[in-house]
């Protein structure tokens, strides 16, 4: 890979430079609207975004997060002629939402693992984790409303809609574990649900708050949404294949749950001897212990399953880079915006 290839090292930079100046712009504002929240709730909320311990001191490790959805709402007003600070409420909006969502899924999937320390409801309990992801959601749509103007109820509608999406791709990721098949084409519904139609409204917020007219704006959330599928793709890949040091959470736990992730329908897809090996193992009534989950992560990928699915990240990639060019760009925020769909997938955490 040379310097200046896309996805290349100089792209990488730019990229982490982007995310690194959103979370200057983001944290200030994002830990003024948190002190809004009730007062049982906002040490919570200090704990999960990383400014605290769970015992309330300040925390050493700094803020938790990549802060994208931020970084693309600052850099989607930019795109259209105008600046990251009028996206500042859409960014705090979508950052909320965003880890109401992360909050919620980590009990969903009994995760206890998040950013390398426990998940909100492993430290402080199940029903304090509901009450915090239910405190962001409105504290999202308080933050897009404040201003009180036609452009603030637009807003507060595109992401109430968002929102309604994300639940339902959530709802049909849970429902594939209790399914015996799931075609590629229901997964990628799901994933453009669960994590596409957040990048998307990330999009959409900043290009508006950024003066972008409606069709231009909803071209960019087509980009934000083709690299939320790339990207989440590459999480399913990243939760059977990466390493824990890297990623924050427990590798294997996607396996033991016998989620119908894309790298996991591909190698079932196959038709290969590994293919129907691990068929038989997610078929299995009862639970795989560890020595099943590292066996059929070894079939996931003897299967093909990880190479297919690179392939599909790559190819949603080029979708969301096609969207990004018809959503006429600048120049330089069409650069930018390039390296955060490339990052989203060019990763190990």
């Amino acid at each position: 890979m040379t310097p200046f290839e896309p996805g290349g090292p100089a792209d990488r930079a730019a990229a982490i430079e982007l995310l690194v100046r959103a979370r200057g712009l983001l944290i200030p504002a994002l830990r003024e609207w948190t002190c809004r929240l009730p007062s049982a709730i906002a040490p919570l909320a200090d704990y999960h975004f990383g400014w605290r311990d769970e015992h309330g001191h300040p925390a050493t490790h700094g803020p938790a997060g990549k802060s994208a959805r931020p970084a693309l709402a600052f850099t989607c007003a930019e795109a259209v002629g105008g600046t990251a600070e009028q996206a500042l409420a859409a960014a705090v909006a979508v950052e909320l939402t965003h880890n109401s969502c992360l909050i919620h899924d980590d009990v969903i999937d009994q995760d206890r693992l998040r950013h390398h320390r426990p998940t909100v409801w492993a430290a402080f309990g199940v029903a304090s984790a509901v009450l915090l992801g239910d405190a962001l959601l409105a504290l999202a749509h308080q933050v897009v409303a404040e201003p009180g103007d036609g452009l603030a109820a637009r807003s507060s509608a595109v992401l109430a809609e968002a929102v309604l999406e994300m639940a339902q791709g959530e709802a049909d990721d849970v429902a594939f574990e209790r399914r015996g098949s799931v075609t590629v084409a229901e997964y990628r519904a799901m994933a453009e649900a669960k994590t596409g139609a957040g990048l998307g409204v990330a999009c959409y917020l900043g290009a508006l708050a950024g003066g972008a007219e409606h069709d231009r704006a909803r071209r960019l959330e087509q980009f934000g949404r083709a690299m939320g599928v790339a990207g989440q793709i590459t999480d399913d890949l990243l939760g059977i294949f990466g390493e824990t040091t890297r990623t924050g959470k427990p590798v294997g736990a996607d396996i033991a749950a016998r989620k119908k992730s894309y790298p996991v329908l591909a190698a079932l897809a196959d038709g290969s001897a590994a293919g129907r090996r691990l068929a038989e193992l997610y078929a299995q009534r009862t639970p795989l212990d560890p020595a099943q989950v590292q066996k059929a992560t070894a079939l996931v990928d003897e299967a093909g399953g990880r190479l297919a699915a690179a392939r599909a990240a790559r190819a949603e990639l080029e979708a969301a880079l096609d969207a990004l060019s018809a959503g006429r760009p600048g120049p330089s925020a069409k650069r930018q915006l390039a390296a955060l769909a490339h990052l989203a997938v060019h990763r190990d955490a």
